[in-house]
């Protein structure tokens, strides 16, 4: 198994506070005893880096082609994909999870613009 690398101390000292938008937990099933997701959306504040993209991710990568207003988002927190975070008033959907848990202590992903 390879060492760990911690990030951890870096997004406790560099992060910013950013908005995650959580679905609520309460679901149920309907008379055809179809799940039916929570519809309720709440704001949630976390804590994370968040960078732009550099050169080579800038680059076609597996998830498409990305802008320069798209963002790496490293957080201690897991997120889902589809998932919208706010930042800056800008609101971005977490489009890929760069799987790296076994080498790192933090959650990478992608952030795509969501273009007003």
């Amino acid at each position: 198994m390879p060492k760990t690398i911690s990030f951890k101390r870096m997004v406790e000292k560099n992060g910013v506070s950013f908005v995650a938008i959580v679905e609520g937990t309460e679901g149920y099933y309907d008379d055809a005893g179809d799940w039916v997701s929570p519809s309720v959306l709440t704001p949630e504040s976390r804590f994370g880096v968040i960078l732009p993209l550099s050169e080579d991710d800038l680059k076609y990568d597996i998830g498409g082609t990305y802008s320069t207003q798209d963002r790496k988002l490293y957080t201690l927190e897991s997120l889902k994909k589809g998932q919208k975070i706010q930042y800056k008033g800008v609101e971005y959907t977490v489009q890929t999870f760069k799987d790296y848990t076994d080498y790192t202590d933090v959650f990478i992903y992608v952030a795509r613009w969501a273009e007003q």
